[in-house]
């Protein structure tokens, strides 16, 4: 009896660790996408969806609008959100519903397309931004955490792929 209570701990400390790189990685990629810090600048800050700059005047933002590559970005990094929800969704139905033995493939597929999706925008911006970006800008800690978040999703939808449920 002690034995069962024992594997039964772990396996909830698991299933705990694994939610909680879930949610670390769809906080990233919730906080990555809505910052307004891709790029900094002395004066100067830029997204996915805002340019922004000081003069002399004030502060003043314009949307960025500079072509279909920083919509590409837009699109994968918003779908990487939606497909790491999907994942965490699809988790916690499965977890209910999934028989003893069987594997978490769906939730680990989804939530592996939502890392790639994030890779795809961050390469995308990281490739097609010095066309873009003033050479006195630099990578923002927003863009960072875009990159952050690639390896925890990744990792976390193996893990998801590997793992079996038990009773």
């Amino acid at each position: 009896m002690n034995s069962f209570s024992a594997s039964s701990d772990k396996m909830l400390l698991l299933l705990l660790g694994i939610v909680i790189l879930h949610a670390a990685a769809l906080v990233l990629l919730f906080v990555s996408t809505i910052v307004s810090a891709w790029t900094t600048g002395p004066t100067s800050s830029s997204d996915l969806w805002n340019n922004c700059s000081t003069t002399d005047v004030g502060y003043h933002c314009e949307a960025a609008n500079t072509g279909e590559w920083i919509q590409a970005v837009q699109a994968l990094m918003i779908l990487s959100i939606i497909f790491s929800f999907i994942s965490l969704f699809l988790f916690f139905c499965q977890l209910f519903t999934l028989q003893k033995g069987g594997r978490f493939f769906v939730t680990g597929v989804f939530q592996i397309l939502a890392s790639l999706f994030v890779m795809s925008g961050a390469v995308i911006y990281t490739v097609m931004s010095p066309n873009w970006v003033p050479p006195s800008e630099a990578f923002g800690w927003a863009y960072i955490l875009a990159w952050v978040a690639f390896p925890l999703a990744l990792i976390s939808g193996l893990i998801y792929v590997i793992l079996r449920k038990r009773e």
